[in-house]
């Protein structure tokens, strides 16, 4: 049985929306939540910190342990700002939750170095300068657990949306960092996964009870990511209406990285062309 009694766990974003849910269902299984969100407006802009703090107000009238804490994670001074101020007000940090982020659409022609590079910041160099913050507690701690936010939109071709080159390589990004902290971490108890969640929030332009797609039916699925009764990392938790698919690339067996990669041969840019139905097979399995 998952139980968070004694433990703190830090959750960005977490004012609205999923990382509100992530929050009440932790906080439910008995944890002490701090609730990060700098109350910007669904484009990213802005902030209002009454966000965090009314969110933290409603699950402490549900009797839930739930404290506000103010960070502008856009930095790395100010992500680890964030874990000091976490850290002083609790004396230990046992999960780091990275939730916070937005869907920003534009199209190759109307890119701009300033919006990527924005995007890049809450969106991937946010969970790297958080870990890196948090990391020293969890190592002395012995245990340590991080979530990190992905998207299929950004993992599966069938599921791109035009516009969202930034926000993908920023999700993508996200799989790069979780794959080399978690081989990190592994030796000192950190285990470090992410998520992959799909809800009707205020980015699908819900701001009431949605019908299907619920921000609680991803919730269970991250406390469990959280908890100590997760061991393993490296996975992307693929979590929607009330469904779970944890997966992960692996090689092929029998590949002997990079010299036989198993595949088929070719020695001419021509013998490439005409082998290419044998080499543009996706990597796509049946599951149990």
């Amino acid at each position: 049985m998952i139980n968070f009694e004694g433990q703190v766990v830090l959750i960005t974003g977490s004012g609205r929306g999923l990382g509100f849910a992530y929050a009440r269902c932790i906080g439910q299984l008995g944890a002490t939540v701090l609730l990060q969100d700098i109350g910007a407006d669904i484009d990213g802009n802005g902030s209002s910190p009454e966000v965090a703090e009314t969110a933290a107000q409603r699950l402490q009238a549900e009797g839930l342990d739930a404290r506000a804490v103010a960070g502008n994670i856009s930095s790395r001074e100010g992500c680890h700002g964030l874990i000091d101020q976490a850290l002083t007000l609790t004396g230990r940090l046992d999960a780091l939750i990275h939730n916070a982020g937005w869907v920003g659409y534009e199209s190759i022609e109307t890119i701009e170095e300033t919006s990527f590079d924005r995007m890049m910041a809450i969106t991937a160099k946010a969970p790297l300068w958080l870990t890196q913050a948090a990391w020293p507690a969890m190592k002395a701690a012995g245990h340590g657990r991080i979530v990190m936010t992905t998207s299929c939109r950004a993992l599966y071709p069938q599921y791109v949306h035009k516009g969202l080159a930034s926000y993908s390589a920023a999700k993508s990004a996200v799989v790069g960092i979780m794959n080399v902290l978690a081989a990190e971490g592994e030796e000192d108890n950190i285990i470090v996964n992410a998520v992959s969640p799909v809800a009707k929030t205020r980015m699908w332009g819900i701001n009431s009870e949605p019908d299907e797609l619920r921000p609680s039916e991803v919730a269970p699925g991250v406390a469990f990511l959280a908890s100590t009764a997760c061991i393993e990392g490296g996975w992307v938790l693929r979590a929607a209406n009330g469904q779970f698919h944890a997966t992960k690339a692996m090689e092929a067996e029998g590949v002997d990285y990079p010299r036989n990669l198993q595949a088929t041969p070719a020695s001419t840019a021509h013998e490439v062309a005409k082998s290419w139905p044998l080499i543009a097979i996706p990597d796509v399995e049946p599951r149990a």
